[in-house]
């Protein structure tokens, strides 16, 4: 671009996605006069799922916008909890974040995702379809058009990608609701129904059970259950306004 010159001033939290020379204030910035701010922004390298409040001069203004000649421009972080239009909140995950695709279930949220990779079309066109929001590390992956909403997830470190995704959008939680290999709904079910699932020593050791309507996966609380108690507990703690239990 090297049309009508503007000032580019990029939030705190968006200037990771910038080149290092790009994360100060006022940064000057070449549009060509023709393109909207929206992809100035992206050009930037902020994915527009990313942004919130635009400012020139000081006037909000859409994403549509075309920027002139000497004017400033703020852009801003999404205002959290982010509000998505539609209901229910549901999400959809890429194949690098299956821990924390199994933790949001955990806590029942409704996370789809899949082990093996559909690909970015796919995965767009499904988040379309289903009213999905998609989290992804994947900028490029963001900026497909046709997804109905998306998030960058910021880390890498699954306790930080859930926290980070739980106060982003404040989903409603219902731990131990949902399977966490499938994202079906569970029911309690009786140590006869589930028998022939167990093996003996299980059979012995707990009666308290449930089972996924969807693939039919039996769950008891085994050794692992103080791990993911820990987790439930946690996310409540900080995050558990309106869950349901």
């Amino acid at each position: 671009m090297n049309g009508p010159g503007i000032e580019l001033t990029l939030a705190p939290e968006l200037r990771l996605f910038a080149p290092p020379s790009r994360r100060v204030d006022r940064v000057p910035t070449a549009t060509d006069g023709a393109s909207s701010l929206g992809h100035v922004v992206e050009s930037a390298g902020v994915p527009l799922t990313e942004v919130g409040r635009l400012l020139v001069d000081g006037r909000e203004v859409p994403v549509s916008y075309v920027p002139q000649a000497g004017q400033s421009v703020e852009v801003f972080g999404v205002d959290r909890p982010q509000q998505v239009p539609g209901a229910p909140l549901r999400f959809l995950l890429d194949v690098h974040l299956g821990t924390l695709a199994r933790r949001l279930r955990l806590l029942g949220v409704d996370a789809a995702y899949d082990n093996e990779d559909p690909g970015d079309p796919a995965l767009a066109t499904r988040s379309a379809a289903e009213n999905r929001v998609l989290l992804s590390r994947d900028r490029g992956l963001l900026r497909r058009r046709e997804i109905f909403a998306g998030a960058y997830v910021y880390s890498d470190n699954p306790d930080d990608q859930l926290r980070d995704v739980l106060g982003r959008f404040a989903p409603a939680l219902a731990p131990w609701t949902r399977c966490t290999a499938c994202n079906g709904p569970l029911h309690e079910a009786d140590k006869d129904s589930v028998g022939d699932r167990l093996e003996h020593g299980t059979q012995r050791s707990y009666d308290v059970f449930a089972q996924c309507s969807d693939c039919e996966r039996v769950y008891w609380r085994g050794a692992h259950h103080s791990r993911l108690e820990r987790i439930v507990d946690e996310a409540l703690a900080e995050f558990g306004d309106g869950a349901t239990v």
